[in-house]
């Protein structure tokens, strides 16, 4: 599918998604790369216009650049997100109890602490995404795990044949003191996310870099 094209069916994937008012994104692709730019009323309406192309198969990347900005009248002070962030994370029964310390800025949001499994660093952010007046996300939480790296790489290769949508036999595996690269195609970018949450999913894993291309 050439850019123009794909320019097109993206915008139309976005004005039918009821979770997104897509009248202040701009997009513009180029060989595949799309980026999304332009203004959304919340943050979980950027993640929302991720998603929502993610899985049209001819995107070969995503540069997210929407910025989110809440009327006024809506903006809520940084202490109050903070005291919002630390309750929902305190209701999430997948997140240890005081593992995560939260700082606030202008809407913005930075989780800091250590956790034991990467999924208990993804449920953190995923708690705050849809909370009102947060802007952005910056995850800094850190996964300490010890566990025989042999049995990391045989189990992330495991997850990967699991899923049906991955070719996984195109993805190759390499561990080295918890730290996962993936490198091989994919072929979508969708396919790309699903790819690392399943490395994340395996204990013992503490940091993920995905360099998956789209094939």
């Amino acid at each position: 599918m050439d850019d123009n094209s794909l320019r097109g069916l993206i915008e139309e994937e976005l004005d039918l998604d009821p979770r997104i008012n897509a009248s202040g994104i701009g997009v513009t692709v180029e060989n595949g790369i799309v980026t999304l730019s332009g203004h959304v009323d919340t943050y979980a309406e950027r993640v929302a216009a991720e998603q929502c192309i993610s899985g049209i198969r001819s995107v070969r990347g995503i540069a997210q650049e929407i910025e989110v900005r809440y009327p006024n009248h809506k903006k809520i002070a940084d202490d109050e997100i903070a005291a919002r962030v630390l309750k929902i994370i305190a209701w999430d029964t997948t997140i240890p109890d005081g593992a995560i310390k939260v700082r606030v800025h202008n809407g913005g949001v930075t989780l800091t602490g250590e956790v034991r499994w990467g999924f208990e660093r993804a449920a953190a952010e995923q708690a705050v995404e849809k909370l009102g007046g947060v802007t952005t996300i910056t995850n800094l939480v850190i996964v300490r795990s010890e566990t025989n790296q042999k049995n990391v790489r045989e189990r992330i290769e495991q997850a990967l044949l699991k899923d049906a949508n991955l070719e996984a036999d195109h993805i190759q595996v390499a561990v080295n003191d918890g730290e996962v690269s993936l490198t091989g195609t994919v072929r979508a970018w969708y396919d790309r996310s699903i790819a690392e949450k399943a490395a994340w999913g395996v204990p013992g894993v503490v940091k993920v870099s995905n360099q998956l291309v789209i094939g």
